[in-house]
């Protein structure tokens, strides 16, 4: 069982993973110790995400994002096994933590009557300069 906040958990058959061998420092270990590790958690049927954050999970996410709602995340950075569980199962919290905060609503503004008339007087402007540039008729 992993704890993200005090009000969510996540079970440990939503959590799935694999070890493969990675690329990377390690030497001759690395032809011989699986130590890449390939978390999947699953999003969609977590009964602890809320729809609003599994939504918001999935746009953060992006090509980590499987079609059946997985999330899949890889870590190799290490030698280690453990050490390289330990990066993805943080890198699990701090998405689902990120994914908990609702983004802030925008409020649309309107601009001043004094921006508003600086701005076309400007342009005003501009275009009087644009206009002394062309050609000068013969009279």
């Amino acid at each position: 069982m992993m704890r993200i906040t005090d009000d969510i958990t996540i079970q440990d058959w939503e959590l799935t993973e694999s070890f493969m061998r990675a690329s990377g420092p390690g030497g001759q270990n690395v032809n011989k110790v699986a130590t890449a590790v390939e978390l999947r958690f699953e999003a969609e049927r977590s009964p602890s995400l809320t729809g609003a954050v599994k939504s918001r999970l999935r746009r953060l996410a992006g090509r980590r994002w499987t079609k059946e709602g997985a999330l899949i995340l890889q870590c190799d950075e290490t030698r280690s096994q453990i050490r390289n569980r330990e990066i993805v199962r943080d890198r699990l919290v701090a998405l689902i933590q990120s994914a908990l905060v609702a983004p802030k609503r925008r409020i649309a503004t309107k601009p001043t009557k004094g921006s508003v008339r600086r701005r076309l007087q400007a342009k005003k402007a501009r275009s009087e300069v644009k206009s002394l540039r062309g050609r000068i008729a013969d009279d």
